[in-house]
């Protein structure tokens, strides 16, 4: 059974934007908190592709890769994910293919099929191809043609891109992505941390028809985990009503910036609500140091996953720091 010590921990990151800052500060948290993670010794650090949400400063994601992997050493840097449908392969090859020439061994690729948007951003995003989703397994074909060894008589290359292998996950809340991740023989993530229900039914289907590949001989699979972590579980809960507050503003299509904790959720949310954030939380680890390693135990012991991703968008950069520093001592005591 794999063990807290044992499993590698990353973190996904959306450079959230707090309801008194803006995008530049967003994206120096980000780069603050890469460097934590990095000296803390966390697997990789992700980000990931939303767009026309005003709470979510990570729209543009291999920017953002560069400005990370410019402000750190060693930590692995990617997407989590990149949204393929909203762009063509040989420019994300392009992107990708730069960033593993300026860093090598250190980006990866993480693809993911929905649009990270609404029905009318994704028309501006990808106005030549709407319903593009349909293509997502061949475009991730072209996508590992371009950015594998130039074959002879290749009339289209990716340059930079050819012959880095960027290393490509799939990404997903859905059996769809599970099957073909087991198909391609690629690392898979599961996306938990917002979309749990489905999770046990996709990692099974996911084991169970993998097939093995150059990439990757047996499954291996990560699991997104929202954390709010604290000194004490009764601070743990305090911090928590940010997510929750975001959360339901999600739902109601509301600003997504963060907002600062509150005493009381009660009168900001009917009870569909408060059933629907919990619901959405549902993998979330909420309290102090114990409770979150019986939380993440338990976790393991069910799903036997691989590695685990967490999100964290507490409202102050210092408590997102602290929580990552309670989880990372996790594997030490």
């Amino acid at each position: 059974m794999p063990t807290l010590k044992d499993t590698p921990f990353s973190i996904l990151d959306l450079a959230p934007v707090r309801d008194t800052g803006g995008a530049a500060e967003a994206l120096r948290s980000s780069l603050e908190l890469a460097q934590l993670a990095e000296g803390l010794g966390f697997q990789r650090f992700w980000v990931a592709e939303h767009h026309n949400m005003d709470g979510i400063a990570s729209s543009a994601t291999a920017v953002l890769i560069g400005y990370l992997a410019a402000g750190t050493h060693s930590i692995r840097l990617g997407s989590g994910g990149v949204m393929l449908p909203n762009h063509a392969p040989l420019v994300i090859a392009e992107q990708f293919g730069t960033l593993a020439s300026l860093y090598p061994g250190r980006i990866e690729l993480g693809l993911g099929r929905a649009p990270g948007a609404d029905q009318f951003t994704a028309r501006a995003l990808r106005r030549d191809r709407l319903g593009s989703a349909h293509e997502f397994p061949a475009d991730i074909e072209e996508l590992e043609v371009l950015l594998g060894p130039r074959r002879k008589g290749q009339g289209v290359v990716a340059t930079p891109g050819a012959g880095t292998n960027v290393p490509i996950w799939l990404l997903g809340s859905s059996l769809f992505s599970a099957q073909l991740a087991a198909a391609k023989g690629l690392p898979y993530a599961f996306a938990s941390h917002f979309a749990p229900r489905f999770m046990h039914e996709a990692i099974a289907i996911y084991r169970e028809q993998f097939r093995p590949s150059a990439e990757l001989e047996k499954p291996y699979v990560m699991l997104g985990v929202p954390l709010m972590a604290a000194p004490t579980d009764e601070e743990a809960e305090f911090l928590a009503t940010t997510v929750y507050q975001r959360v339901l503003a999600l739902l109601r299509g509301e600003s997504l910036v963060l907002r600062p904790p509150v005493r009381d959720m009660e009168a900001l949310w009917r009870a569909p609500e408060k059933e629907a954030v919990k619901s959405f939380l549902e993998l979330a680890m909420i309290g102090g140091p114990e409770t979150i390693r019986t939380g993440l135990e338990r976790l393991l012991a069910n799903t036997q996953a691989d590695e685990l991703i967490f999100t964290c968008d507490l409202y102050e950069q210092a408590h997102r720091l602290r929580a990552f520093e309670i989880l990372a001592g996790l594997k030490a005591s």
